[in-house]
């Protein structure tokens, strides 16, 4: 009796062992697979990991900081210049000749001595420079200002990006879906006429027409997985995640809300006022202010200065046997006028008026490609709106048509061929519903971004 229980507790424990073991297996493997799942961003969540982690928009804030620092960098010229130099040195013996040739050589000594040494301590603050610094101040301004704004257009540019790639995944996808759908009625199919065929009611040929339908379904199938994970891949750079992460994209409810199309004057003015013209605009103030900087090199320039000095020997008088240190200092006006910019500086006032022309033809080049953008995407958005209505009849006569040639094929009346045709017929109704659809939403997007309303 006590060898039977032995026995059994012994088995007991290794059941248990077994029940133990097991359940910590499935307990690892679910943890690996949990930690392979893909992340399933919808598209706000991937513009908003964009804006955080895009290198593109990192960059254009960076440059923002370097304008900001600018702007200190132009108010430091209104500081006064302060220097200290120190100077020390030793003097050789002074050699004469006599008589202003070379005759008669006459060796004198340096007095006091043959050291000399001074420590110069000067300050030098511009009063006026025909408003040449408060000029470059001013134009450090509007550079940070056209910065600031380059750095909403960077964002804005790179939304549009990533919904472009998630769009393009989306119609993808659905892509897929529909492929895999004719996929499985082309193998139904294919078995269907091997079952005729072995009943002598088809040839052959209708047999490896069959299977060349699902052949090129399959081929299709593979291309179209393989742009999907291309696209994947380019969506994970866009956002800048980890080269190891799996990512897949959440498309629920992203097009199931009617579109809308207000009039064309509406996006036409906003579009006047989008970021690419209001940077065009503030290009040709920077090149007015420039401008008058160029024109202040004409006009004079006041300056405060100063300078203490402490130095050996004495110098200042006239007699040279006078071994003291001494001190001194001066401060004082200083105005300075360059002549020379009288006929110096025409040819660069003129060519700074003509970089203000061409930023000013700039800008209307800018106005005019703008205008043709936004009339054209208004323009293809409507032409999608338009579609939609269309698609919808296409897929409702295409799948009619698919069900009476079916019904027929299956009685026999028609040939493969034109089961194939209505199965192709079917299958681009299909897609063209969704693509438009998607390309629809897209095309809005589009045009919300040529606005510079795209967040609004």
């Amino acid at each position: 009796m006590f060898l039977i229980n032995w026995v059994f507790s012994n088995q007991s424990r290794i059941n248990f062992l077994r029940v133990l073991l097991s359940a910590f297996l499935f307990f690892q493997v679910s943890i690996g697979l949990h930690a392979q799942e893909p992340k399933g961003l919808t598209l706000n969540e991937a513009i908003q990991v964009a804006k955080e982690n895009n290198r593109t928009i990192q960059k254009s804030h960076i440059l923002k900081k370097i304008s900001e620092v600018g702007i200190q960098e132009a108010k430091n010229l209104r500081l006064p210049e302060i220097g200290f130099n120190a100077m020390y040195s030793r003097l050789s013996d002074v050699t004469l000749w006599e008589g202003g040739g070379f005759t008669k050589q006459i060796v004198v000594a340096p007095e006091p001595g043959n050291t000399i040494y001074d420590a110069v301590t000067q300050f030098d603050l511009p009063l006026y420079e025909g408003s040449k610094i408060k000029n470059e101040i001013k134009k450090s301004k509007q550079e940070n200002e056209i910065a600031e704004i380059k750095v909403e257009k960077t964002q804005n540019d790179v939304q549009l990006e990533v919904t472009a790639t998630f769009l393009g995944i989306y119609k993808m996808m659905e892509l897929q879906k529909i492929i895999e759908e004719s996929i499985k009625e082309e193998q139904e199919r294919l078995n269907e006429v091997k079952a005729f065929k072995s009943h002598g009611i088809v040839t052959k040929n209708e047999v490896l027409r069959a299977e060349l339908q699902l052949s090129d379904r399959d081929l299709s199938s593979l291309t179209n997985k393989k742009n999907i994970r291309i696209a994947l891949q380019d969506l994970k750079t866009l956002l800048q995640l980890p080269e190891d992460d799996n990512i897949a994209i959440n498309t629920a409810g992203l097009i199931e809300m009617t579109p809308d199309l207000k009039q064309y004057d509406f996006y036409f003015n906003e579009t006047m006022q989008n970021e690419e013209m209001r940077i065009a605009s503030r290009e040709i103030d920077v090149k007015k202010t420039e401008l008058k900087m160029v024109k202040a090199n004409a006009l004079p320039k006041l300056a405060l200065f100063g300078n203490y000095n402490l130095r050996y020997p004495m110098y200042l008088t006239f007699s040279l046997d006078m071994p003291f240190m001494y001190t001194i200092g001066q401060v004082g006006i200083e105005a300075s006028y360059d002549i020379s910019n009288l006929y110096k500086n025409k040819a660069k006032v003129q060519l700074a008026n003509l970089k203000v022309q061409l930023q000013k033809n700039e800008s209307e080049m800018v106005k005019n490609e703008m205008t043709d953008k936004v009339f054209r995407n208004h323009t293809q958005y409507q032409e999608i709106l338009d579609k939609l209505k269309v698609t919808d009849k296409a897929l409702v006569l295409a799948q009619e048509n698919y069900r009476i040639v079916k019904a027929k094929y299956l009685n026999q009346l028609v040939l493969i061929t034109e089961m194939v045709d209505a199965d192709n017929a079917l299958l681009q109704a299909k897609f063209n519903k969704i693509s438009t659809k998607i390309d629809g939403a897209m095309k809005q997007y589009e045009l919300l971004h040529t606005a510079g309303i795209l967040n609004k």
